[in-house]
C-alpha cells in the first residue's frame, strides 16, 4: 500500500480521517509498521492527494490529520481495454496489474474460448472486482477507479457496443501470428483487444479486422494473459 486511499466517508469536516476496515487497519500495522506521528501519503477515491499525520491508532481505528490535499493522481493511459474474461484468479491480479497502469476503462467480454463456468465466478462480484481495482490504485497512487464493464455475447458486442467504442479511438488487436507488431510509443487514443488463453478464433479475428480493428503480435512466444496485458501496456504507452 504505497498509498492510504481514503473513501469520502472516511473524512469528517474538521480536516481528519478515520479508518476502520481490518485489512488496512493490518497494513498499517504489519507492514508499514506505522506509529504515531508518523506522516503517509493519502488519497480520496475520485479526488486529490497529499501528506497526512497519524494521530490515533488502536486495533479497531486508525485517526489522520490532513494536511490540505493538492497533488493530482497520475494522467491515465489513453486505453479502453477489452480483455476476453480470463480464469478468476488470473482476472483478479490482472486487474490489479492494469489499473495501476493507469488504465481507466475495461470491458471484460465472454469469447468463444471462455469458459462459461468463470461468468459465475465470486470474483465477478461488484464488491470483489472493486477491492482488485483499489488494490492497484493503492500500488501506483493513483485515485481514479477504473470503469469495469461486463459483456457475456461477443456478437452483440461486436454489433452494438464495437462501433461506438471505435469511434476516435484506434482499434488494436492482440493475436498471435498478425504480419504487424505491436506498436511502440504511441499517444492515439486506443481501443486494446486482448483474447483468452487459446487466443481468439479465427472468425472472431475476422469480424474485428472487418470492423476496422488492426491486427498485431507481440512476437512467438505465447504468453499467459496477464503477462501479455502488461506487456503491451508498457510497449503501447
Amino acid at each position: 500500500m504505497n498509498l492510504i486511499l481514503l473513501h469520502p466517508s472516511d473524512l469528517d469536516h474538521q480536516g481528519h480521517a478515520c479508518i476502520t476496515d481490518a485489512r488496512r487497519l493490518a497494513h498499517l500495522r504489519d507492514i508499514h509498521r506505522a506509529a504515531l506521528g508518523d506522516r503517509l501519503t493519502v488519497g480520496v477515491q475520485g479526488g486529490l492527494m497529499g501528506k497526512a499525520q497519524l494521530v490515533e491508532l488502536t486495533t479497531e481505528l486508525a485517526v489522520f490529520a490532513l494536511d490540505p490535499l493538492a497533488d493530482v493522481p497520475p494522467p491515465a493511459l489513453p486505453v479502453h481495454l477489452v480483455l476476453a474474461l480470463p480464469r478468476p484468479r488470473m482476472l483478479a491480479r490482472t486487474l490489479e496489474h492494469v489499473t495501476a497502469l493507469g488504465v481507466k476503462e475495461i470491458t471484460l467480454l465472454h469469447t468463444k474460448r471462455v469458459e462459461k463456468s468463470y461468468w459465475q465466478s465470486p470474483e465477478l462480484l461488484p464488491e470483489k472486482i472493486h477491492q482488485h481495482l483499489v488494490l492497484g490504485l493503492e500500488q501506483s497512487r493513483d485515485t481514479q477507479l477504473p470503469s469495469v464493464t461486463l459483456t457475456k455475447g461477443f456478437r452483440p458486442f461486436l454489433e452494438e457496443q464495437l462501433p461506438a467504442l471505435l469511434r476516435g479511438r484506434r482499434g488494436l488487436v492482440a493475436h498471435p501470428g498478425m504480419p504487424m507488431a505491436c506498436p511502440r510509443g504511441i499517444s492515439d487514443n486506443t481501443l486494446l483487444l486482448v483474447g483468452p488463453e487459446g487466443g481468439f478464433i479465427p472468425w472472431e479475428v475476422e469480424k474485428l479486422l472487418d470492423a476496422g480493428c488492426e491486427g498485431m503480435h507481440l512476437g512467438p512466444r505465447i504468453l499467459r494473459v496477464e503477462t501479455a496485458v502488461t506487456a503491451l501496456l508498457s510497449r503501447l504507452f
